[in-house]
């Protein structure tokens, strides 16, 4: 009984969360912004990486006509995925560490914390395992490794699981964060405060998508065998 009534509350934390009727009230700090110049910085990433995931879901759909757009959208998501994990972690370790702002600021709905590390975790093994097969190339990504139960799996049944894994997790992370990250990024437009290190933050996120732009130059070039008639091996 008591942990149905845990449940409960858990449940309704985080609707009230995700459907704007409840927020948490960020300190603001100077210089940096504290936790609401973090909170910023978090919900401008994570709407980038909204864009860029619909891109990169829909490149799904027909692989033989976009799979260069395909590998290119991946690349870009590495860096940008990779800013969020940190600035996500800096709040949770300031939460955790006791750090008077971010212990005013509070945690997020007990749900999105429990989701938070899978979301995690199944991103960086679907990229991962993308860039992997790039490096591999499709004959080797078509070699099996290991047998599971009479099944060969090989390198690319891996990125595939990983895919459908990140696919549900962020799916429901989208869910639980995407008003409010809207709230964050239009507060200063609908006459909210002024949250010091603007400058900062937006220098970071433009350097961020150029080191992603060059780095998708750069991978771009190594996934040649996937254009020249490799993606007859992944499709089958």
């Amino acid at each position: 009984m008591e942990r149905a009534v845990i449940l409960k509350r858990w449940v309704t934390e985080t609707l009230a969360e995700a459907l704007g009727r409840a927020f948490r009230r960020d300190p603001v700090l100077p210089r940096t912004g504290g936790p609401a110049g973090n909170a910023q910085l978090t919900a401008w990433t994570g709407l980038l990486l909204l864009v860029l995931f619909l891109i990169e879901s829909a490149t799904v759909l027909d692989l033989g006509r976009f799979l260069n757009w395909h590998v290119v959208v991946g690349v870009l998501l590495v860096p940008l995925t990779l800013v969020k994990t940190i600035s996500t972690g800096w709040r949770i370790w300031g939460y955790y560490t006791k750090r008077a702002p971010y212990r005013r600021a509070g945690p997020p709905p007990m749900l999105l914390r429990l989701l938070g590390p899978l979301v995690v975790l199944s991103t960086l093994a679907a990229l991962g395992s993308g860039l992997a097969l790039i490096a591999l190339g499709p004959s080797s990504s078509r070699t099996g490794f290991l047998t599971l139960v009479g099944y060969h799996v090989d390198s690319v049944g891996v990125h595939k699981a990983a895919v459908a894994l990140w696919a549900a997790a962020i799916s429901l992370h989208t869910l639980g964060r995407l008003i409010p990250a809207l709230r964050i990024v239009t507060t200063r437009w609908l006459g909210g405060p002024r949250i010091p290190g603007g400058v900062p933050r937006v220098t970071l996120l433009v350097g961020t998508l150029l080191v992603a732009a060059v780095a998708a130059a750069f991978v771009f070039g190594f996934a040649h065998p996937w254009m020249a008639g490799g993606l007859h091996q992944y499709r089958r």
